[in-house]
């Protein structure tokens, strides 16, 4: 893994309540307990927001306002994850990384395109990780809402102290969807959703825990983080 001082804060302009971080690329390895398996996966240079998405930053691509624009937007599948993804980037004219067939609900991802996406299931830990190898990259109580501190209601993002790359909340507040299929052969589309939430105990708020959920499920601790191929200034 790369040392954590790699990383460079890319703060991108015209954009609600969104900061991008440029990573280097390096290696992480996956594990996961039910099929007792673990692969090593190389990552390419990528950037990741420092949050999960807000409720601001989702309001700014539909021209409304809430009151409280610093939550993390919750109850969102994972299509309505992808759909956003897509209308940011055109928003900003950037090149939408999903091709869509709404009829068929079949989903084609072109990772030379230069727009906003969900990361993939190795890019989430890699981030998450930040070039640390323990289960987390700090007390859980000093980095992380989980259901010991929350007060069992979804917090703020950024309330928390960041990983040494400077990413908030990767631990703690909203479980994550990520692109990946998490098993088709047990389980089919189910997506693969990572980092715990609010309501949840300790044992889940580790890097390497999954989680999966079907595409169209809503859950009240489930939202998403934005990334894009390349860097935030290309």
């Amino acid at each position: 893994m790369p040392a954590s001082t790699s990383a460079t804060v890319a703060r991108v302009t015209d954009v609600a309540d969104l900061r991008l971080v440029d990573l280097p690329g390096g290696q992480v390895r996956l594990s996961d307990r039910r099929s007792e398996r673990d692969w090593l996966i190389e990552v390419a240079p990528f950037a990741i927001a420092d949050s999960p998405v807000t409720v601001a930053l989702y309001d700014s691509v539909h021209d409304s306002m809430s009151k409280d624009g610093r939550l993390p937007l919750v109850d969102v599948t994972w299509w309505d994850a992808v759909r956003f993804c897509n209308a940011l980037s055109v928003r900003h004219t950037l090149s939408p990384a999903y091709v869509i067939d709404e009829p068929g609900e079949r989903i084609t991802w072109n990772p030379t395109r230069n727009g906003y996406r969900i990361p993939t299931e190795a890019e989430w830990e890699y981030a998450c990780r930040a070039g640390t190898r323990g289960p987390r990259y700090g007390d859980l109580d000093d980095i992380a809402w989980y259901r010991e501190n929350s007060g069992e209601q979804i917090r703020q993002v950024r309330g928390k102290a960041p990983n040494p790359w400077g990413l908030h909340d990767t631990l703690g507040l909203v479980w994550e969807w990520c692109w990946d299929v998490y098993d088709p052969q047990v389980y089919g589309t189910y997506r693969v959703l990572r980092g715990g939430g609010w309501f949840d105990e300790h044992w889940s708020c580790r890097a390497s825990v999954r989680r999966r959920s079907h595409p169209t499920l809503r859950l009240d601790d489930v939202g998403f983080r934005l990334a894009r191929s390349g860097t935030a200034s290309e």
